[in-house]
């Protein structure tokens, strides 16, 4: 099989509360080394998502999940290190990103999770889980999950 195929899985939450049961599914899946790139707009619920996924790896409550936007990178300690990055404020490219050691963090035994992954330009890693949140209805969203790479695509299968 093609390992750049790579399957769609679309969700809609009908709110905050389904978003948060599949987050935390999403945290208890993820596996050393995972990158999950979340796309959407202000306010969609990047962040929320991330709490959950933060809660599904075991991450304590009192290491409370906020954006990175003015630090850029939050690491939290759960089953397996959390790395958030919120990639909003940089402008710099990818020097910039490289300045800043990303390919530590993308290519660890962490999980990272990035906010505004396109600012990634080419060091995207071809492995990941993209997920992209739209608003939907008055409070639910719809999340459209695309697997790369066949560790994803059989773990989508479980969700």
């Amino acid at each position: 099989m093609n390992d750049n195929w790579a399957p769609k899985l679309v969700l809609e939450p009908a709110d905050l509360a389904g978003l948060n049961d599949l987050g935390r599914r999403l945290g208890e899946l993820v596996i050393p080394g995972d990158v999950i790139t979340l796309e959407g707009a202000l306010g969609v619920g990047k962040t929320t998502l991330t709490q959950a996924i933060a809660a599904g790896m075991a991450v304590p409550a009192d290491q409370f999940v906020t954006s990175p936007t003015f630090g850029i990178i939050h690491e939290h300690q759960g089953r397996l290190p959390l790395y958030h990055l919120d990639l909003y404020r940089l402008d710099g490219g990818e020097e910039e990103l490289l300045e800043l050691g990303i390919e530590e963090y993308l290519y660890g035994e962490g999980v990272c999770v990035i906010e505004w992954p396109g600012r990634l330009g080419g060091l995207i890693p071809n492995r990941r889980l993209e997920v992209a949140l739209e608003f939907h209805g008055a409070s639910g969203r719809r999340l459209t999950l695309i697997a790369f790479g066949s560790s994803w695509r059989s773990r989508l299968a479980g969700l």
